[in-house]
């Protein structure tokens, strides 16, 4: 399987336990909101831009794709290159903009949404995807791991409205995805990994089977992660 198909078509295997469930989330939300593309998409911290043949086929009426990343990024040449702050484009010059599990990485959150609403046109769809629980992850620019009350704090003070989150998993997804992140990332003999891999599998399957994404955030809840849409005001 390559890189491209392990974001768009992923599998619940024993080599996959940690990422199958945050992959498989975020390709279910980003599908569902594939209808609200059109115009100009803007992916920020676009990566390998793993998605952007699907945000480029129906349902997506969009028609351009610019993906943007820092310039020394660990993935490849994106279409810009950005300084982290201030997005090299005009205001309302997009249409949407595509944020896959970025603001934790983003130091200034509130310079970073400020930017995302300059650049994209009165009526603009901002999707964004943010973890909740996973490992610390490209250190040291780890910044973050956000709630709904502070994204949606940062969110209306940057100037959206019309803002939306869902959880990206519950209870059982939460356990399943600690189950594969322990299995696969805990140092072990690879020997002893490979078998916990095959007899932790099927537990795993089971838990995702299992799990119903909450619908409201409430006390004492266990989220993987959240998705959500903002827009720009209209005129």
């Amino acid at each position: 399987m390559n890189l491209q198909e392990t974001f768009l078509n992923p599998r619940c295997t024993a080599e996959n336990l940690d990422r199958f469930l945050v992959r498989s989330s975020i390709l279910s939300a980003l599908k569902e909101t594939l209808p609200s593309f059109c115009g100009t998409l803007l992916d920020i911290g676009c990566g390998y831009m793993p998605y952007k043949q699907l945000v480029l086929t129906p349902p997506s009426r969009t028609e351009k794709y610019i993906g943007l990343d820092l310039k020394d990024n660990a993935y490849q040449k994106p279409d810009l290159e950005w300084d982290g702050i201030t997005i090299p484009l005009a205001d309302s010059s997009v249409d949407c903009v595509l944020a896959t599990e970025v603001f934790e990485h983003c130091p200034e959150p509130k310079v970073v949404m400020s930017e995302l609403i300059r650049v994209l046109k009165p009526g603009g769809i901002l999707f964004f995807t943010v973890p909740f629980l996973w490992p610390l992850h490209d250190v040291p620019h780890d910044e973050y791991r956000y709630t709904p009350y502070a994204l949606e704090r940062h969110l209306r003070n940057a100037g959206f409205e019309q803002i939306n989150f869902k959880a990206l998993g519950g209870w059982d997804a939460s356990l399943a995805q600690m189950i594969g992140l322990w299995v696969r990332r805990r140092p072990m003999p690879p020997r002893k990994r490979t078998i916990l891999s095959m007899l932790l599998l099927p537990v795993v399957r089971l838990l995702a089977k299992l799990d119903m994404p909450p619908i409201e955030f409430s006390e004492s809840l266990m989220i993987t992660g959240i998705s959500g849409t903002a827009i720009k005001p209209s005129l």
